[in-house]
């Protein structure tokens, strides 16, 4: 199972893989016509109060990380379809946060990640 987190300002016409927006707002800046995507799934992304709790805050990472998860365990239905498509080839989970390390697309393909290992035995 392939599944990236990536800046929508990284994306590669020869990027291969399904093309998911994982953020609630739509990125500043990008046309709509120049992103092209298989869903925009905004509720997979975290609550706006746990985002601006976040605020992007390093020293919070940790936490915004168990939070996020805690979030994703409670609403299934929000990443259940990303789960599906990377059972079907790559998935690129687009974001726009300027910090391309500590942000919820990361978090969020770890999760799917560790998911799927678990659901396997591995």
């Amino acid at each position: 199972m392939t599944i990236r987190a990536v800046h929508v300002r990284d994306v590669r016409p020869g990027d291969r893989g399904r093309r998911y927006l994982v953020d609630r707002l739509w990125p500043r800046g990008v046309a709509k016509d120049s992103l092209p995507l298989s869903g925009w799934l905004r509720d997979v992304a975290p609550s706006g109060e746990l985002r601006r709790w976040f605020g992007h805050d390093v020293a919070r990472w940790e936490e915004f990380r168990r939070r996020y998860a805690a979030e994703l365990d409670e609403h299934p239905e929000a990443w259940l379809p990303l789960r599906d498509a990377a059972r079907s080839g790559a998935v690129l989970l687009l974001f726009a946060a300027a910090d391309r390390e500590h942000n919820n697309a990361v978090v969020l393909a770890e999760y799917l990640l560790r998911r799927s290992a678990d659901e396997s035995g591995g």
